[in-house]
């Protein structure tokens, strides 16, 4: 069987809202079979959003989850990490409106996960495995999934600038080539976007330490993490909204000038085309697996940092 996970023990962190500017307190807690990923706000009097499509908010740079009138922010960094690491049941609390961004990766979430380890639970996993392609193109973003044996992400970007013309991935996504080649991308933005950002209440929190900033001629931070971080970091995104769909999914994941508005969108068309899927307990093809200790032993310096 291919069963269900949760997380082995509580635990915690702080950071700051990228937007909001303000220090957020996080946990994390072990949850029961078939509960989901749920959001509490400790602030708000316990209120639960669901992360599913059915609580999509408005999408401004990231992604939001609303309801019964309480919201939270940019969850898809989080969400990336989570289901990356085959957490299906986990309880985040939060004492304020936004996840924060740590370093604009989802790095220190996948060492948060290891940290508290994943525990086994005794009910099966259902996978939402695509038997017929699904597609949505708005002028030229376009985004698609087409039947596959395991979930793979071909993502690509261009940009009006020397650095981003075009940059194009392709990877099949297990837990180890999550952690290696896409948790550590982090968000970047334009520095001709910043103060107009600012001017309108955003990024308050932004910094050269939580996103990489882009100028005329270069990047202003030190370096790359990877010479294309720009399109892995997309990947990350498409991975995080993709987990709202509420199941992992078994297909290739197509996407080009994408963005959180058409992931988004398009996680919510995957539900309606029920044609062109169908609810499975195991993978065709299972995941490659790699022992807990060596990956954990190969990756926690890093992404300590």
């Amino acid at each position: 069987m291919d069963a269900q996970h949760t997380l082995r023990r509580q635990i915690s962190c702080v950071g700051i809202g990228l937007h909001s500017g303000n220090k957020v307190h996080l946990s994390l807690k072990p949850a029961p079979p078939d509960f989901g990923i749920r959001f509490r706000r400790t602030d708000l009097g316990d209120h639960e959003v669901p992360a599913t499509v059915h609580n999509l908010a408005g999408i401004q740079l990231a992604t939001s989850l609303a309801r019964n009138e309480v919201s939270v922010e940019t969850v898809e960094h989080l969400l990336a990490a989570l289901v990356s690491l085959n957490v299906d049941n986990v309880l985040v609390e939060l004492n304020s409106p936004e996840v924060p961004i740590m370093d604009g990766s989802a790095a220190p979430f996948i060492y948060l996960i290891q940290e508290a380890g994943v525990k086994r639970l005794q009910t099966p996993r259902k996978y939402l495995k695509i038997a017929r392609p699904i597609a949505i193109s708005r002028g030229d973003k376009r985004i698609a999934l087409y039947p596959s044996d395991h979930f793979k992400v071909t993502y690509s970007i261009s940009y009006d600038h020397p650095l981003l013309r075009h940059q194009s991935r392709t990877l099949r996504i297990t837990e180890e080539s999550f952690i290696e080649e896409i948790a550590p991308a982090r968000t970047f933005t334009f520095l001709k976007d910043v103060e107009m950002l600012r001017q309108n209440g955003l990024a308050l929190g932004g910094s050269l330490e939580n996103a990489i900033v882009l100028g005329e001629t270069g990047v202003l931070n030190n370096a790359l993490r990877f010479e294309d971080e720009f399109v892995r970091h997309k990947i990350l995104d498409a991975v995080g909204d993709l987990a709202l769909v509420g199941y992992p999914v078994i297909g290739h994941l197509v996407a080009h000038r994408a963005g959180h508005a058409l992931h988004t969108e398009f996680a919510a068309k995957i539900l309606e085309e029920t044609h062109a899927w169908r609810l499975v307990e195991a993978p065709a093809v299972d995941p490659i697996a790699v022992p807990a200790g060596l990956r954990a032993r190969r990756t926690a310096a890093r992404l300590a940092h």
